[in-house]
């Protein structure tokens, strides 16, 4: 390997870095805007998470608000149990 392959080697390795840093600018710079863009077609969710507490490492419960119903679900060891608690007033 001559002096001529190290150099092209070392121009190749930072123009592909440069590539990656490139990348990464632009995803910070405009990443945010176009998923700003993209919530927005996608119109109002029906379903949202409204809170979560864990009762032990293996079980959580999660109220979940569905349309205008809520419900509490327990989740862990396997099996779910969804509890209804009727619309949301």
């Amino acid at each position: 390997m001559d002096f001529l392959d190290l150099l092209r080697a070392v121009f190749g390795l930072a123009f592909t870095l440069g590539l990656i840093g490139g990348a990464a600018w632009a995803a910070r710079r405009y990443a945010p805007q176009l998923m700003a863009k993209l919530s927005a077609q996608r119109g109002e969710r029906r379903m949202a998470v409204v809170e979560t507490l864990v009762l032990d490492p293996a079980r959580r419960l999660v109220l979940v608000k569905i349309d205008d119903e809520e419900r509490l679900i327990l989740l862990g060891e396997g099996r779910e149990l969804i509890e209804p608690r009727g619309p949301v007033k």
